[in-house]
């Protein structure tokens, strides 16, 4: 068993190109023996994003605090703190912050992909 408390994990910062105010954690994953899923955090800043993209892995994806928007078939969808978004494979996506607080999304992959 794992118990942590997510601050105690230290996060990856990205901020150049096309991400903007982006922190995040891997909370389980393949170091932890998650054979299945890796669970991941991420903080979005006021303003920040993170990039335009796609692959071919789905999504799951809480939204604990905060507001915001995901891009998702050419529109943008509003999203708040208690949001559930599930983003099928292949499609593009992007998630943008735009409140005033910090964007906070626990996010679950398949294992076997990029954690970060």
């Amino acid at each position: 068993m794992k118990k942590v408390h997510y601050t105690d994990i230290k996060p990856t910062h990205f901020d150049k190109g096309e991400i903007k105010g982006v922190s995040a954690r891997v909370l389980v994953g393949k170091n932890d023996g998650a054979n299945n899923f890796c669970m991941r955090i991420f903080e979005i800043s006021p303003d920040g994003h993170t990039p335009r993209h796609s692959h071919n892995w789905e999504h799951e994806i809480f939204y604990h605090s905060g507001e915001g928007e995901v891009y998702n078939e050419g529109k943008w969808h509003s999203i708040r703190a208690g949001s559930v978004v599930f983003i099928p494979p292949n499609e593009e996506h992007q998630i943008k912050n735009t409140g005033r607080e910090m964007l906070t999304f626990v996010c679950l992959i398949p294992s076997g992909v990029p954690e970060l």
